[in-house]
Order: structure tokens, then C-alpha cells, then sequence
């Protein structure tokens, strides 16, 4: 989705701007070239020259093009402070506007990790946007911060599950919610109509026991309907730990799937630790 924004913005580039006649031209057309020869540095400083010769929508674009700049430049909070900026100045261009406000969101993710944690506000703001588009990309990356900071996007995340056609974005959204709420995952994705006794309507429980201890570390209740998401999107690490002990992640499912309700299948590690999977 930000994909399409993006080369509609690249589009926007190429279309000579509407105000050019009220700037200078050739400033203009320097400013094109470095920028697709990524000559970024070069590149900001004529774009503030179209922007400071120029008025109307010509000027306003250029703020957002100076803001990419610094964006490339690896400037981070510059280029956060300059799409607000951009965005401040209302500019009429849809597309931009919706790139300046992803990138913003991108940019405020990227510093939080990084232990900018002030830039919270911008993906927590971008969850109410107007722009559909917006709304989901904020709440995928809020979901990459962490159970407890990502909490406020379940709803929108909730919302592409019900109303999203689109496979990639409804599986994206599925795995956010598995990492911050699988409960509301459940809800907000039932699963099909079951006949009874079919086992996609139990529960898979895993207890995970670390060597020596009694009691297990991990204790997860997951609906079967989802396990099999779970499985494929295991990590390559992950995947890695399974072989070792003779397990492939998909035969090991379809092998569960197959099993009995009484039937426990247990992995011992190397390590002396204990994992065991059942169904209900």
C-alpha cells in the first residue's frame, strides 16, 4: 500500500508543478535531477530554493521534497520535524500528503526503538487519520513496538480483518494481533463453520519448561484455526531449533493435527529444557 503512494509520488515528481511559472524553472528542474541522482545533500538545498523563490502549491511541495531529502540523508528527526512542517502548510496534493504522513509514522517507529520514546504521539495520532491508508500502516508499525505500546491498534487492526479483500495486508494484520492480543485476533477473525468434533474448533496448548523447573515458563492457549498461521510464520531461527531436534516445522504440525485428544507431543532440547503441545 505505501508502495502505490510512493510511485504516485514519484509521478507527482515528474509532472512539472503547477506553480513553476511563479519560481524559477531551472531551479526547479536542478532540484529533479539531483534528487533522482541521488545527490540528496545537493539536492535539499535547491529544493529550499524552489521553496523560498516560489509561492503557492509549488513552495508547499518542495517542503515535502526537502523533507525526503533529509529522509534519505539518513537525518531522522530532521525529516521528521520537516514532513510536519510540509504537512502544517496543508498542501492540496493527496498522494504527498499520504507519504508525508507514512513516513512521518515510519520515522517516529524507527526513533521510538531507538529510544526516542517523545515520538509515541505520532503513531498514536496517525490511528485516528482520515486517510484509510494511513490508519493501517500506523497500527502495523505500533504493533512493532510491543504488546503494551501497541495495545491502542487492535481496533484498526481489528478493522482490516473485517473489511480488507487485499491477502497480503489481511495477513500482516492477522500477525500483529497474534503479537499483541491473540484473543482479539480470535474475535475478530471466527473461525469457519465446524462440524462436531472437527478439531478446528479446539484449542492448542503449549507449556514450555526450562530445565529444572516444575513449573512451566510459558503457557500458551491458542485456537487451532490459527496455529496453522503460527506454524508458517515461525522465524528462520526458530525453524532451526525445531530441526535440530529432528523436527520440520510443517511436518510437525501436520503431525499434531493428526493426533488424538489424549496425545502429547513432547520436544526435549539439548539443553535439558521440555516442550509439550496437545490439542483440546
Amino acid at each position: 500500500m505505501k508502495l502505490l503512494v510512493s510511485a504516485l509520488t514519484v509521478v507527482a515528481l515528474l509532472v512539472p508543478a503547477a506553480a513553476s511559472p511563479q519560481g524559477d524553472a531551472e531551479t526547479l528542474r536542478n532540484a529533479k535531477t539531483l534528487f533522482f541522482d541521488r545527490h540528496y545533500a545537493e539536492a535539499r538545498d535547491a529544493w529550499q530554493g524552489v521553496h523560498s523563490a516560489g509561492r503557492g502549491s509549488g513552495a508547499q511541495d518542495a517542503l515535502y521534497w526537502i523533507a525526503r531529502c533529509s529522509e534519505k540523508l539518513g537525518e531522522s528527526e530532521r525529516a521528521l520535524g520537516e514532513y510536519g512542517e510540509y504537512l502544517e502548510s496543508r498542501a492540496s496534493d493527496r498522494p504527498l500528503r499520504e507519504e508525508a504522513k507514512t513516513s512521518r509514522v515510519a520515522l517516529a517507529a524507527k526513533l521510538y526503538k531507538n529510544g526516542a520514546k517523545q515520538h509515541l504521539g505520532v503513531l498514536q495520532g496517525a490511528l485516528r487519520d482520515s486517510s484509510r491508508t494511513v490508519r493501517y500502516f500506523a497500527a502495523l508499525q505500533m504493533a512493532s513496538l510491543g504488546s503494551a505500546v501497541g495495545r491502542p491498534a487492535v481496533p484498526v487492526l481489528q478493522d482490516i480483518l473485517k473489511s480488507e479483500t487485499d491477502e497480503d495486508l489481511v495477513e500482516r494484520a492477522k500477525l500483529a494481533l497474534l503479537r499483541l492480543d491473540h484473543a482479539a485476533l480470535a474475535e475478530a477473525s471466527p473461525p469457519p463453520a465446524t462440524r462436531r468434533g472437527d478439531q478446528s474448533a479446539g484449542w492448542i496448548r503449549v507449556r514450555i519448561w526450562e530445565k529444572g523447573n516444575s513449573k512451566p515458563q510459558l503457557s500458551l492457549n491458542l485456537p487451532v484455526f490459527l496455529a496453522d498461521m503460527v506454524f508458517k510464520s515461525l522465524p528462520d531461527e526458530a525453524r532451526d531449533e525445531l530441526r535440530e531436534e529432528g523436527f520440520d516445522a510443517d511436518s510437525f504440525w501436520e503431525r499434531l493435527k493428526r493426533s488424538g485428544p489424549t496425545d502429547i507431543l513432547s520436544v526435549e532440547s539439548s539443553d535439558g529444557g521440555r516442550i509439550e503441545i496437545w490439542i483440546e
